[in-house]
């Protein structure tokens, strides 16, 4: 079983992005052949400083392998570093359906909250398609927010395999509902986009600052309280043990514990979580080279992949 999964470099990895999707993706290692890649192509939909895209880049490569990717199990690359993802991204979007497009949500949504519209926002489904449908992938773990590409992909492979022959493997999305949607400091999903994130990797005393602002309802010290209407109780169950679940639990319906304890628990239980990988982290920024070795292996293992998927597209469609 082949699985694929990518991020993009748009910005400091947090919360969000550790229990979303990295951490299931680094559990996928463990259950089948792992393709996962940077997509820095994507991330130029929304950056447009050159600078900050090659830093964020790297600092994605950092994250993974210091939160435990392991380079002998996860084929991992930057998505720039496979040029036959961007033909094939051409030769699927002469099959792609103006009104499969129309109808994706990311889009709208983007455009709703003010980006200027444009075609590579437009056509960013056709890529991911390109993404998945290159290495041949079986599965495709995703949000349910990210359903409707991986959907979108599999009408595309669909309707090039009816036109022009079976050369594609038609994914399936693996949904995670055991995933928790994790709240940001403000009680929305944490997103950078709303500045309410907790950074994997941030600093302490801004990290502690931050934890300390999660909005709460007024209840006083001495009253009991719901845990599971709870922003700072949501953000300590992803790291507890269910033992310390059940302290924090009864601490909280039986009165006279207040929030302010509770998050004070919530930033030690994640500091102390991190802390092995932070360790990691810093003696991977000390071999830069050895990172950019992994990402250029990576990259020269799909890229055998993907031109076998693209020669057999093209010779499909009778440009061979």
């Amino acid at each position: 079983m082949r699985i694929l999964s990518g991020i993009q470099p748009s910005g400091k990895l947090h919360l969000g992005n550790y229990f979303g999707m990295m951490k299931p993706a680094l559990d996928l290692q463990k259950e089948g052949e792992a393709f996962l890649f940077i997509a820095n192509y994507h991330a130029l939909t929304s950056v447009s400083d050159a600078d900050f895209l090659r830093k964020s880049t790297m600092d994605v490569a950092l994250d993974f392998l210091a939160c435990g990717l392991d380079p002998a199990k996860t084929v991992f690359f930057r998505q720039s570093d496979v040029p036959e993802v961007t033909e094939l991204t051409w030769l699927l979007s002469v099959v792609t359906p103006m009104g499969l497009l129309e109808r994706c949500h990311s889009y709208k949504d983007k455009i709703a909250r003010g980006m200027s519209p444009n075609h590579g926002l437009f056509a960013y489904p056709v890529l991911m398609a390109a993404d998945i449908l290159a290495y041949q992938s079986n599965v495709v773990p995703v949000g349910r927010d990210q359903k409707q590409h991986v959907e979108v992909t599999r009408d595309i492979a669909i309707k090039f395999n009816n036109e022009f022959g079976p050369v594609f493997t038609i994914p399936e999305p693996s949904i995670r509902d055991s995933v928790a949607v994790v709240p940001g400091v403000d009680g929305q999903k944490m997103s950078k986009s709303y500045n309410n994130h907790l950074e994997i990797f941030g600093n302490e005393k801004e990290t502690r600052a931050r934890i300390m602002r999660i909005v709460t309802d007024s209840k006083p010290l001495e009253a009991p309280k719901d845990p599971e209407t709870c922003n700072v109780f949501a953000l300590y169950r992803l790291f507890a043990s269910d033992s310390q679940r059940k302290e924090m639990e009864d601490r909280y319906r039986n009165g006279g514990y207040g929030y302010g304890d509770a998050k004070k628990a919530v930033f030690e239980i994640m500091w102390s979580y991190f802390e092995v990988f932070r360790k990691k982290r810093k003696e991977l920024q000390n071999n830069m080279d050895y990172v950019e070795d992994i990402l250029r292996s990576g990259g020269e293992k799909a890229g055998a992949e993907a031109a076998k998927t693209l020669n057999a597209a093209r010779r499909a469609m009778g440009i061979d």
